[in-house]
């Protein structure tokens, strides 16, 4: 496989299968993105954080962050933005991390890199992509139900 074909594998993992992750996260208003369905029930806001959390601990590989925060129980965010531009500010993060874990991606050498024992980062990317879908897939549904999705064409 040459070197733009696995590129392009890798690319379909975190941009293919679905709506375009900037699509996914626009057009929101603070109101929406801080909705709670329930009182069980995470916002937007919450799932977009904790999805951003992860994928930082994973891409770059930060091993200070995931004590301070997963290993410590904080796995979504203590309160919700206070502006849009906060939420903003999220979704730029986001999609930074996208084009950072598409970096690992350009040379087969980084992706069979071990990061953990018996586990590459080939393994930790294709986990995060699986996560972050899992999460942009749980925000279009909350779209869905309040009625704040656009149809694709």
């Amino acid at each position: 496989m040459t070197d733009q074909a696995a590129k392009n594998q890798w690319e379909h993992l975190f941009h293919g299968e679905y709506a375009d992750r900037r699509t996914i996260l626009m057009n929101l208003t603070l109101e929406q993105v801080s909705a709670r369905a329930s009182a069980q029930a995470h916002s937007i806001y919450d799932e977009l954080w904790h999805t951003v959390l992860w994928q930082n601990i994973m891409v770059n590989r930060d091993e200070a962050l995931y004590d301070a925060t997963w290993q410590a129980g904080r796995r979504y965010p203590e309160h919700q933005p206070t502006s849009l531009s906060e939420w903003t500010a999220l979704v730029e993060d986001f999609l930074s991390g996208l084009d950072s874990a598409l970096a690992w991606t350009t040379s087969p050498d980084r992706l069979n890199a071990e990061v953990n024992p018996g586990e590459t980062m080939a393994d930790i990317l294709r986990g995060l992509a699986v996560h972050n879908a899992y999460h942009l897939g749980k925000i279009v549904a909350m779209r869905q139900a309040m009625n704040a999705w656009l149809p694709l064409s």
